[in-house]
């Protein structure tokens, strides 16, 4: 079973059987108006080094390991692998690059794409192929809009989309509402943390709202 738990905005907290906590993109709370997350990771992995997404200082232990490279990673349970990509549409000429990780455990697929501003090329999309769960920014304007969100899930056709990475309450960034991503779409409201089986991926893509 894998348990994952969002902490706001890009950061959430996964754990598997074995009882190793990885968590991606900590954040400080403050900074953007928001809780800082209560939990410590065994592994961290930081996408970008902005400082929405970077934080991993919240949630060490003196043990963690740190990934912010891409590469690949077993370690805890997880085979993890990093990509390069960028966080805009220019190449990274505006925002920089970022690191887009796949983590896998417990026969589940798991792919973070971090603050990711353009369409994945073949090449990506082959290597998120098989996403079981996809955690994807919906918000625009640092990152992919909803309708580029959109085009993303249609170019890897992930089993669950998870969006992140939106305007919502106190978020002192300006970001678009998960609302305009989702639309008329058929939504599950999954509160703040899920347990799940790999039998438990539906076969029927789902989109998963996340609740703090």
């Amino acid at each position: 079973m894998v348990s994952i738990r969002w902490l706001g905005h890009s950061c959430f907290r996964i754990k598997n059987e074995e009882g190793t906590d990885l968590i991606i993109d900590p954040h400080d709370g403050h900074s953007l108006g928001l809780k800082p997350p209560d939990e410590t990771g065994d592994i961290i992995l930081i996408t970008h080094d902005h400082f929405d997404h970077n934080q991993y200082k919240v949630v060490q232990k003196d043990s963690s390991k740190i990934i912010r490279e891409a590469g690949e990673y077993n370690i805890g349970g997880y085979n993890i692998k990093g990509f390069n990509a960028f966080h805009d549409e220019c190449g990274g000429k505006k925002r920089g690059d970022i690191v887009i990780f796949s983590i896998s455990t417990e026969g589940i697929k798991m792919s973070h794409v971090g603050d990711l501003g353009h369409q994945p090329d073949n090449a990506l999309c082959t290597a998120l192929s098989n996403t079981d769960i996809l955690f994807l920014p919906v918000g625009g304007y640092y990152t992919i809009d909803a309708h580029g969100a959109w085009e993303v899930v249609d170019a890897i056709k992930p089993k669950v989309v998870v969006p992140m990475h939106y305007g919502f309450g106190g978020l002192s960034l300006r970001l678009d509402p998960v609302e305009k991503f989702i639309d008329e779409r058929e939504r599950n409201a999954v509160g703040n943390e899920i347990n799940i089986l790999k039998e438990d991926i539906p076969e029927k893509m789902e989109v998963w709202i996340f609740s703090l």
